[in-house]
């Protein structure tokens, strides 16, 4: 509590640099909370990897400062057959960091070591609109079979199984980068751990990664589009306490910080503070693996027992918005009504009811034949806001069930880890959008997909998303989809808590500093510094 304090007072006395500051370089010192676990873009999972991808490789798109698909290592736009099936790409002149040439050889060898049963890629099924793509990555079928192929160095081609209305968008993931294959066979097990394991095609090469403490980035000289990239130098600090970055900040050693709820109020009148808005959902996944939380009404009394208002207001106090389903509000109606979003046309509120709670609580006890419930492990990261969110869920859960909920508190990586293996009664996890669709969320909890860490596992629900996906009637698919979601909450499948915004503050000197809610979690490509020139 007393460094907490000094370092609330250390932001009253040391915040608010004036609108027109600068600086004398290119160069940028900013901060991330975890360590990347992975930068194997066929095997990246997580949010800290897709940003460092983003920004040192480019697929044959990447999004716009608006987040909108624009030609990467694509020429031009794709030839498209009549039924939008086959499409072919022209590759530009492009470069490795190592001077080599881009060509369509490394997508077409990247895109089929991820579909690689051997590879255990947990986005293979991100190309399944590939033809062939799923019947090889489940031992079914020959990459021979799988619809991509280079006619040509310059020359890709693309088939899929059927039309998809956000094929361009998926384009430009993570799964869908190059990689080169004698530098994947070159460091074998060891590809993409380190720095130097790895060549990059994009706006920015990763010069230094020391584990667990830094990693920096320098403009890559060899980039097609290196003509707009102005940042020389970018250096991140890996810091997971906030009262520590913000210290940083304030004295000059980070010209960028999130803000924890703590210190919402000592920067809200800095001109220089902004919100966030990545896109993502935040829920608690149980572990239905285990007999307790195969139980229906325990799942509904641990939902019930939550209140979702004050956790946004009183605790995280970043804007996020309290949620009762999965899809986030930004999401848009895809091919039913272009200027609405899914949440408008599909209404689901947060509830929170003590009292119906601590009822079903005590019936599921009573099914499951127990007297009292067993001590349950609440998983989640060791960053400070993680761990004040859990604190009052543990807190809720207590008071409106008498739950005994002990509290794991682990690295990012180690949480990915037992998310991935079922080490947990409770995990505190968040997803966010990785195309602009409601399918990028609602297929996680088919009983097939890797990243369903509670193991939830319902025929119905399998079905609705299977139809969706192949349904070329935009319309239909829309409201399968919806049923799809509406049977996730009704079965409580997941414990929804919130949308996430963020908070945070930036030297006033940055400029262009684009963030999105889909993908990657920022781009540096057209960033700069105000050097007063």
């Amino acid at each position: 509590m007393l460094s907490l304090v000094l370092a609330s007072a250390m932001v009253l006395t040391a915040c608010f640099g004036g609108g027109t500051e600068t600086k004398n370089s290119q160069v940028l010192n900013l901060v991330e909370r975890q360590e990347p676990p992975n930068l194997d873009s066929a095997k990246s999972t997580d949010v800290v990897s897709f940003m460092i991808l983003g920004n040192t490789m480019e697929g044959l798109y990447r999004l716009d400062k608006d987040s909108k698909p624009v030609l990467g290592m694509a020429a031009k736009e794709p030839e498209v057959s009549e039924d939008n099936l086959k499409w072919t790409f022209t590759l530009r002149d492009a470069k490795w960091s190592d001077g080599k040439p881009v060509t369509a050889h490394d997508f077409e060898y990247a895109w089929k070591r991820a579909l690689d049963p051997k590879t255990a890629s947990e986005y293979a099924y991100f190309l399944y609109p590939l033809k062939g793509a799923e019947a090889y990555n489940t031992g079914k079928g020959s990459a021979d079979d799988v619809g991509v192929k280079a006619l040509d160095d310059k020359t890709l081609e693309v088939v899929l199984e059927r039309p998809i209305p956000y094929f361009k968008d998926i384009l430009c993931f993570a799964t869908f980068l190059p990689q080169r294959q004698d530098i994947v066979e070159k460091f074998g097990n060891k590809y993409a751990l380190e720095a130097d394991a790895l060549v990059y095609n994009g706006p920015f090469v990763l010069s230094d990664w020391k584990h667990n403490q830094s990693f920096q980035m320098k403009k890559n000289p060899e980039y097609w589009d290196s003509g707009v990239v102005k940042l020389e130098e970018i250096n991140w600090q890996i810091v997971k306490d906030n009262a520590t970055q913000v210290n940083l900040y304030n004295t000059g050693k980070l010209d960028f910080t999130y803000l924890s709820s703590e210190f919402i109020d000592a920067f809200k009148n800095d001109p220089n503070t902004f919100n966030i808005d990545d896109g993502s959902s935040w829920y608690l996944e149980m572990n239905q693996t285990k007999d307790f939380f195969k139980n229906e009404k325990i799942r509904k009394a641990i939902s019930l027992a939550i209140d979702r208002k004050t956790l946004v207001e009183n605790i995280s106090k970043t804007g996020s918005v309290p949620s009762g389903a999965l899809v986030p509000p930004f999401i848009k109606a895809s091919g039913v009504d272009d200027n609405k979003k899914y949440r408008d046309l599909v209404k689901m509120d947060p509830q929170y009811d003590p009292n119906k709670a601590k009822q079903l609580w005590q019936e599921g006890l009573k099914e499951l034949g127990l007297s009292q419930a067993p001590s349950i492990e609440l998983v989640g990261d060791d960053v400070t806001t993680a761990k004040q969110e859990m604190q009052f869920i543990q807190e809720q859960l207590r008071v409106n069930l008498g739950a005994n909920v002990q509290i794991t508190s682990v690295p990012f990586k180690e949480r990915l880890e037992r998310g991935k293996n079922q080490r947990f009664d409770l995990l505190y996890s968040g997803w966010g959008p990785d195309y602009n669709d409601p399918m990028t969320f609602l297929d996680l909890f088919t009983s097939d997909n890797s990243f369903n860490r509670g193991k939830y596992n319902n025929p119905e629900y399998d079905q609705l998303i299977k139809k969706a996906k192949e349904n070329g009637n935009f319309k239909q698919r829309f409201e399968e989809m919806q049923k799809a979601e509406e049977l996730l909450i009704s079965e409580q499948a997941i414990v929804p808590l919130y949308y996430r915004t963020q908070k945070a503050v930036k030297k006033p000197f940055i400029k262009d500093w684009y963030w999105s809610p889909i993908g990657p979690e920022y781009t540096l490509k057209w960033a700069s510094v105000d050097t007063g020139k």
